[in-house]
């Protein structure tokens, strides 16, 4: 049985991050390519919340007895196999899946446009799976 204390923790620091991002707006493309510490601090604040949803997934996954995923990318596939993610949603839950690899794995080639269209327009598709996670749970756990 999937531990809803465990998943709802993991819910919490997602939207630490996202908070912590939300709030940093002063943080403008100029200061975005100049400040290294900026840059950094958006890509770590990613990194965390992208990390705490593959977990979530695992998590679930591993709980519920679902196959196994090959990939953190499958991850979400597997999630939305069962109906816990929206097939219309799933190429945008890959592509984070994605970046999250070349965040960790491929430093040097991170294009900081990426990076900064992530941190500026697309926050929301986080704490949409957020929203996804908690809804399933709270169907789950009032069965």
């Amino acid at each position: 049985m999937v531990d809803k204390e465990v998943i709802e923790s993991l819910c919490i620091s997602i939207r630490g991050s996202l908070k912590e991002l939300s709030d940093a707006q002063d943080i403008d493309w100029n200061k975005f390519v100049k400040d290294n510490r900026s840059r950094r601090f958006v890509e770590r604040l990613l990194q965390i919340a992208i990390e705490a949803m593959i977990d979530i997934g695992h998590h679930i996954i591993s709980d519920e007895g679902f196959r196994e995923p090959q990939s953190y990318r499958d991850v979400f596939k597997v999630l939305t196999e069962n109906g816990i993610l929206s097939e219309d949603d799933l190429p945008k839950y890959e592509k984070i899946a994605s970046f999250r690899n070349i965040l960790v794995h491929h430093y040097e080639k991170i294009d900081d446009s990426i990076v900064y269209g992530i941190f500026k327009n697309n926050l929301k598709d986080l704490e949409e799976y957020v929203a996804y996670i908690l809804s399933w749970l709270e169907k789950r756990v009032t069965r």
